[in-house]
């Protein structure tokens, strides 16, 4: 009952193996990140407002969240 098995891989190594291959993993898959979608919006465009206080969906929301009064 003391001899141990040849054949069987410890828990060290399993969990090393393990490891190496989610590491190995992840760093492939940051390496195939695509880089050729570019920002198409030009600086003008990035600047403008976007935010219209008197449109419906804006009142909407403000006369949804009101407080109560008291």
């Amino acid at each position: 009952m003391s001899e141990q098995h040849r054949g069987a891989i410890g828990r060290r190594p399993l969990l090393r193996t393990g490891m190496m291959g989610f590491i190995s993993t992840t760093a492939a898959s940051a390496l195939k990140v695509d880089t050729t979608a570019a920002d198409t919006e030009t600086d003008a465009e990035k600047r403008k407002a976007r935010f219209q206080a008197d449109s419906a969906e804006v009142q909407n929301f403000y006369r949804v969240n009101r407080y109560p009064k008291r």
